[in-house]
């Protein structure tokens, strides 16, 4: 058997996970709205600010020279090669709680994170 080149293992390997709940709900967001391009990708990444002092990117986007691109049951996803360091590993599910509706991050990069789930420290 010859060896596995870095591509072949990018493409098998996706550093971000989505759960069945999160891709139903994907699914749902794309349907919903007919302006997104059948070319974007679901873009997840993160900026600067909000309560810990990073926030989570999550929305469909165009895919560019500066993204890694894998899949995840079924949903292209890009991500800057930049936020890899914070985001590898990282899973994202949709809880529908009395509490609590919409998109959770479970971050093993985050030192910690507050309250309101879309904001992290790492």
């Amino acid at each position: 058997m010859g060896a596995i080149t870095e591509q072949e293992t990018a493409a098998t390997t996706a550093p971000i996970q989505l759960t069945e709940g999160a891709v139903i709900e994907l699914k749902k967001v794309r349907a919903s709205q007919s302006e997104i391009p059948a070319d974007y990708a679901l873009r997840v990444g993160v900026k600067g600010g909000g309560c810990s002092g990073f926030s989570y990117v999550l929305g469909f986007d165009a895919v560019t020279e500066a993204d890694n691109v894998f899949e995840s049951n079924g949903v292209r996803i890009a991500m800057n090669k930049a936020h890899a360091i914070y985001l590898l590993g990282m899973e994202i599910d949709f809880v529908h709680g009395l509490e609590n509706r919409g998109f959770t991050f479970n971050n093993p990069n985050a030192t910690s994170s507050c309250g309101c789930g879309t904001s992290f420290s790492a």
